[in-house]
């Protein structure tokens, strides 16, 4: 399946750490065996699913939209 990126997302990527784009990338892998793995947004969201995972005990959110391609729209932590 293809992958493309959003700017939002580019933007982030770009800021992230060595470790921390290792796990992102693990991540994406994730997503790319198994496109719906993230949890299915409703109302104004709809068609957008948020993938969950940890980097050094932080939790980081993936968002992405999935069509004939997956789109990855934004990558952030959660406020602690």
């Amino acid at each position: 399946m293809h992958i493309e990126q959003e700017s939002t997302f580019k933007r982030t990527y770009k800021k992230l750490y060595k470790n921390q784009l290792a796990e992102v990338n693990k991540a994406i892998r994730a997503i790319m065996a198994d496109p719906t793995i993230g949890e299915e947004k409703k109302g104004d969201l709809a068609g957008v699913r948020v993938y969950k995972f940890y980097v050094d005990n932080k939790m980081y959110l993936l968002a992405y939209e999935v069509n004939e391609t997956i789109m990855l729209m934004a990558l952030g932590s959660t406020a602690t």
